[in-house]
């Protein structure tokens, strides 16, 4: 899962909302906690790692990402979450009353208004993130491609076959929306169940 399916699942506390979206910029164990990290963040982002587990075992999200193409299979998980995204903001209102820009402008203020210190790499990308909303922009698949690119220049080890990728999200349109409404019911269960088990 990426930023918005992450921030969505975590459900309304804004602990679990601002550590499931920072939650791959928190390494290591957890136990013990880490300098600087509180308890309730901590539990947001083994929220986002568990969901994390759970989406890889899945076999709508493994059916997704059988369908990339061979050349990109070793990165097929970070475009299935890609993907995901776009379907997640493209059908937003099927899972969510809340429009879907008042819940990205939620999301972004609690980041900004949480009490405790946050990662400091996560800094420099939550500013260009609230700033453009990428959040509701994975509406636009064009914006999941451009999302795609950057990510192949500034996060990934060069060199990596993402750039271009988001070709296969409009080559494989249709399979992978089905496999998302497959994936998603099932990924909201697990996240309700694992916040009420804390």
């Amino acid at each position: 899962m990426n930023y918005l399916a992450h921030a969505f699942l975590a459900g309304p506390l804004a602990a679990d909302r601002v550590g499931g979206v920072l939650g791959d910029f928190v390494k290591g164990p957890l136990d013990p906690l880490p300098a600087g990290l509180g308890p309730a963040l901590a539990a947001g982002v083994r929220l986002h790692r568990r969901i994390d587990s759970f989406a890889d075992s899945h076999p709508a999200f493994r059916r997704s990402r059988a369908r990339v193409s061979d050349n990109r299979r070793r990165v097929s998980g970070v475009m299935v979450d890609m993907f995901y995204d776009h379907f997640l903001a493209l059908h937003w209102g099927r899972f969510s009353p809340r429009p879907l820009t008042d819940f990205t402008t939620e999301t972004y203020r609690l980041i900004e208004a949480y009490p405790e210190p946050l990662p400091a790499s996560f800094a420099p990308v939550f500013e260009r993130m609230a700033a453009h909303d990428w959040l509701a922009s994975y509406r636009d698949a064009a914006n999941v491609a451009l999302a795609l690119d950057r990510m192949a220049h500034h996060r990934l080890r060069q060199p990596n076959p993402l750039a271009g990728a988001g070709d296969e999200l409009l080559a494989h349109f249709a399979g992978l929306e089905t496999d998302f409404f497959d994936f998603l019911p099932d990924a909201l269960a697990f996240a309700a169940q694992v916040r009420a088990e804390r």
